[in-house]
């Protein structure tokens, strides 16, 4: 089966070559491409995919890894040295701003509206890993690996007779997938039995870099709050009763989580949920698939749902993944063999191949196939998922806008040292002067 779809792909390179005229100046002058991206499960993907690239056109591509914790400080580097030893980056949605503003990323406007590149992605994914201003139509990636914020749960405690009659009796109403944030809680707390060992959930704790963070954002998104207001001002919006009240939910998710989870991450939520502490665990869609292996003991009774609603019924998650970029500083050849692979990984078929490799495709088409979203447990959720996500900053000042969030948000959530409204006053605060240093607001 593999053979026969990769001799599927070369026909298809072929005929894409034969019809657009593409590759004749990457055939002439350009034999080998080189990726750049984080050191996880979709690298390896985006690898094979290469693989077929290279059955289809002669031309090689090498994916180079760099550990996450290491990616952004490498590529700083590179970029201040105007580096050339990567012709492609696949890099965080939340460098956009910086990689465009400052030279790093190729504008890929009018290469992605011509081709119809921009019309086969979800609007959300092209807003958040593409375009810079939002809303602009400027844009300066193309949306590769979808991923936010979703639950996993045990439905074996979920349809359990016992459970199910003991929590209607205690809440009033029947046990289920939560629909909203007060049903979350509940649960959180239904199935919180130290002595049995067992936890309601586990939530996003760690204060490196963006993990409180986007575990927190889910619930103040969902309350109809937000980081800014449409002018960037924070005074008053961070800080707003409606921000409020979704960091007092969230520091009250963590009091049903078990010991040990106050520096949590994704490896942390997966843990917890395959050694029997956790009910429902907080994860980016992209680390799901450990628990539909056999290291889940609890496998066949594992389910998916997407983030819940807010007091008014919104519904937003937190977003993860990334887009992939033409570094600005290659040549100009190197800069059109890399729009050719861009166009032919954008393709449909391609878009297929790529999530039946494991990847998650942000391909409109492709998400709604019921071939999609049937092939995982957790593929619905994720699709569903991809309609309504939001972001972190993506301006270059992101990382001077991380440290302060992350470090209020602790305090508030995991080191108790800070209430919630003094916490998100506080970050206001430092937000705002940030913001008015770099000349975003005055």
């Amino acid at each position: 089966m593999l053979k026969r779809t990769r001799i599927l792909f070369a026909l298809l390179a072929v005929l894409l070559v034969a019809v657009t005229g593409l590759g004749s100046v990457v055939a002439q002058d350009v034999t080998e491409l080189t990726i750049w991206w984080a050191q996880w499960d979709p690298a390896n993907y985006l690898q094979q995919i290469g693989n077929d690239y290279e059955a289809a056109t002669g031309i090689k591509v090498n994916v180079v890894q760099t550990p996450w914790g290491d990616f952004y400080t490498r590529v700083g580097t590179e970029w201040a040295a105007k580096g050339t030893s990567y012709d492609m980056i696949v890099g965080d949605s939340q460098w956009v701003g910086q990689g465009a503003t400052q030279g790093h990323y190729v504008d890929l406007t009018e290469f992605m509206t011509s081709n119809g590149i921009a019309e086969t992605v979800t609007p959300a994914t092209l807003t958040y890993y593409g375009e810079y201003p939002q809303g602009s139509g400027t844009y300066y990636a193309y949306p590769t690996e979808g991923d936010a914020n979703g639950w996993a749960y045990r439905k074996d405690l979920f349809e359990d007779a016992q459970n199910m009659a003991d929590f209607e009796a205690a809440y009033g109403y029947p046990l289920a997938i939560p629909q909203t944030w007060d049903e979350l809680r509940d649960i959180a707390e239904f199935f919180t039995r130290p002595d049995d060992g067992l936890y309601g959930i586990a939530v996003y704790t760690q204060d490196d870099y963006d993990a409180i963070i986007m575990g927190y954002e889910n619930v103040l998104f969902s309350y109809g709050a937000d980081w800014k207001d449409a002018d960037n001002n924070v005074l008053g919006v961070i800080n707003s009763p409606e921000a409020v009240a979704a960091l007092e939910m969230y520091k009250e998710l963590y009091t049903f989580a078990p010991p040990g989870t106050n520096d949590a991450f994704f490896q942390e939520m997966n843990d917890a949920f395959v050694n029997g502490q956790a009910a429902m665990i907080m994860n980016y869609f992209a680390f799901f698939p450990a628990l539909n292996s056999d290291a889940n003991p609890f496998k066949d009774s594992t389910g998916f749902f997407a983030m819940p609603a807010g007091p008014t019924g919104e519904r937003f998650a937190a977003l993860g993944g990334q887009g992939i970029s033409v570094n600005s500083y290659v040549d100009d050849a190197r800069k059109q063999a890399s729009l050719d692979f861009i166009q032919w990984f954008a393709q449909e078929d391609t878009q297929k191949r790529w999530a039946e490799l494991g990847g998650y495709t942000c391909n409109i088409n492709v998400l709604a196939s019921e071939e999609f979203l049937t092939q995982t447990p957790y593929n619905a959720a994720f699709a569903e998922t991809m309609t309504f996500v939001k972001d972190f900053w993506n301006i270059p000042e992101f990382g001077q806008l991380l440290e302060p969030a992350a470090r209020h948000l602790s305090a508030a959530v995991v080191a108790g040292t800070e209430d919630p409204q003094t916490a998100l006053d506080l970050l206001a605060e430092e937000h705002d002067q940030v913001l008015i240093e770099a000349g975003i607001i005055e």
